[in-house]
Protein backbone atom coordinates (compact mmCIF):
# COMPACT_ATOMS: atom_id res chain seq x y z
CA UNK A 1 0.00 0.00 0.00
CA UNK A 2 1.26 3.47 -0.93
CA UNK A 3 0.59 6.15 1.71
CA UNK A 4 0.66 9.93 1.27
CA UNK A 5 2.01 11.86 4.27
CA UNK A 6 1.57 15.65 4.43
CA UNK A 7 2.53 18.41 6.88
CA UNK A 8 5.94 16.88 7.54
CA UNK A 9 8.34 19.15 9.42
CA UNK A 10 11.22 20.40 7.27
CA UNK A 11 13.69 18.96 9.79
CA UNK A 12 12.44 15.36 9.34
CA UNK A 13 14.47 12.88 7.32
CA UNK A 14 13.50 9.76 5.34
CA UNK A 15 14.76 7.53 8.16
CA UNK A 16 12.56 9.35 10.72
CA UNK A 17 9.51 8.69 8.56
CA UNK A 18 10.49 5.04 8.11
CA UNK A 19 10.89 4.53 11.86
CA UNK A 20 7.48 6.08 12.58
CA UNK A 21 5.69 3.73 10.17
CA UNK A 22 7.68 0.57 11.05
CA UNK A 23 5.66 0.34 14.27
CA UNK A 24 2.70 -0.72 12.09
CA UNK A 25 4.37 -3.24 9.77
CA UNK A 26 7.06 -3.74 7.17
CA UNK A 27 8.00 -0.52 5.35
CA UNK A 28 9.16 -1.09 1.79
CA UNK A 29 10.19 2.55 1.27
CA UNK A 30 9.87 5.95 2.92
CA UNK A 31 10.67 9.09 0.97
CA UNK A 32 10.27 12.77 1.78
CA UNK A 33 9.95 14.78 -1.43
CA UNK A 34 12.66 17.41 -1.88
CA UNK A 35 12.56 20.62 -3.90
CA UNK A 36 15.01 20.24 -6.78
CA UNK A 37 16.07 23.88 -6.82
CA UNK A 38 16.66 24.39 -3.09
CA UNK A 39 17.21 20.76 -1.99
CA UNK A 40 14.83 21.47 0.91
CA UNK A 41 11.89 19.31 1.98
CA UNK A 42 8.57 20.17 0.33
CA UNK A 43 6.73 19.07 3.48
CA UNK A 44 5.22 15.85 2.15
CA UNK A 45 6.28 12.35 1.28
CA UNK A 46 5.26 8.78 0.56
CA UNK A 47 5.57 5.58 2.56
CA UNK A 48 5.10 2.20 0.93
CA UNK A 49 3.97 -0.60 3.21
CA UNK A 50 4.37 -4.30 2.36
CA UNK A 51 0.71 -5.14 3.00
CA UNK A 52 -2.63 -3.36 3.05
CA UNK A 53 -3.51 -4.30 6.64
CA UNK A 54 -0.33 -2.71 7.94
CA UNK A 55 -0.96 0.29 5.70
CA UNK A 56 -4.48 0.84 7.04
CA UNK A 57 -3.24 0.48 10.62
CA UNK A 58 -0.46 3.00 9.89
CA UNK A 59 -2.92 5.52 8.43
CA UNK A 60 -5.18 5.25 11.48
CA UNK A 61 -2.25 5.36 13.88
CA UNK A 62 -0.42 8.33 12.39
CA UNK A 63 -3.10 10.63 10.93
CA UNK A 64 -3.30 13.69 13.18
CA UNK A 65 -0.35 12.51 15.28
CA UNK A 66 2.36 14.99 16.28
CA UNK A 67 5.65 14.32 14.49
CA UNK A 68 8.62 16.69 14.85
CA UNK A 69 6.28 19.37 16.16
CA UNK A 70 3.61 19.11 13.44
CA UNK A 71 0.37 17.14 13.16
CA UNK A 72 0.62 14.79 10.19
CA UNK A 73 -2.06 14.40 7.55
CA UNK A 74 -1.96 10.79 6.37
CA UNK A 75 -4.11 8.95 3.82
CA UNK A 76 -3.87 6.38 1.06
CA UNK A 77 -2.04 7.79 -1.95
CA UNK A 78 -4.10 8.17 -5.11
CA UNK A 79 -2.49 7.33 -8.45
CA UNK A 80 -1.34 10.31 -10.48
CA UNK A 81 -3.76 11.29 -13.20
CA UNK A 82 -2.51 11.75 -16.73
CA UNK A 83 -1.33 15.32 -17.24
CA UNK A 84 -1.17 16.08 -13.51
CA UNK A 85 0.55 19.38 -12.85
CA UNK A 86 0.08 20.65 -16.40
CA UNK A 87 -3.03 22.74 -15.81
CA UNK A 88 -1.42 26.06 -14.99
CA UNK A 89 -1.70 27.82 -18.31
CA UNK A 90 1.63 28.73 -19.79
CA UNK A 91 2.26 28.39 -23.51
CA UNK A 92 -1.12 26.96 -24.48
CA UNK A 93 -3.33 28.71 -21.93
CA UNK A 94 -5.73 26.45 -20.13
CA UNK A 95 -9.40 26.18 -19.46
CA UNK A 96 -10.27 29.61 -18.20
CA UNK A 97 -6.93 30.40 -16.67
CA UNK A 98 -3.30 30.98 -17.05
CA UNK A 99 -3.38 33.03 -20.18
CA UNK A 100 -0.20 32.56 -22.07
CA UNK A 101 0.74 32.54 -25.70
CA UNK A 102 -2.42 31.05 -27.23
CA UNK A 103 -5.23 32.56 -25.20
CA UNK A 104 -7.16 29.80 -23.58
CA UNK A 105 -10.56 28.19 -23.49
CA UNK A 106 -13.05 30.01 -21.35
CA UNK A 107 -11.56 33.45 -21.77
CA UNK A 108 -8.88 33.21 -19.10
CA UNK A 109 -6.67 35.43 -21.21
CA UNK A 110 -7.86 38.74 -22.60
CA UNK A 111 -6.02 38.54 -25.84
CA UNK A 112 -2.78 36.76 -26.35
CA UNK A 113 -1.02 36.11 -29.62
CA UNK A 114 -3.65 33.79 -31.13
CA UNK A 115 -6.75 35.71 -30.20
CA UNK A 116 -8.39 34.85 -26.95
CA UNK A 117 -11.60 36.38 -25.80
CA UNK A 118 -12.97 38.04 -22.73
CA UNK A 119 -16.49 36.71 -23.43
CA UNK A 120 -15.87 33.17 -22.17
CA UNK A 121 -16.09 31.53 -25.61
CA UNK A 122 -13.48 29.41 -27.31
CA UNK A 123 -10.86 32.15 -27.41
CA UNK A 124 -8.79 30.47 -30.09
CA UNK A 125 -9.77 32.52 -33.15
CA UNK A 126 -6.40 33.00 -34.77
CA UNK A 127 -4.59 36.19 -35.68
CA UNK A 128 -3.90 39.20 -33.57
CA UNK A 129 -6.73 40.57 -31.48
CA UNK A 130 -8.13 43.84 -32.68
CA UNK A 131 -11.03 46.04 -31.76
CA UNK A 132 -13.98 46.14 -34.14
CA UNK A 133 -14.32 49.27 -36.24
Amino acid sequence: MNIYVANIAYSAQDQDLRELFEAFGEVTSAKIIMDKATNRSRGFGFVEMADDDGGRAAIEGTNGKGFHGRDLVVNEARPRTEGAGNDRGGYRGGNGGGGGYRGGNGGGDRGGYRGGSDRGDRGDRGGYRRDEY
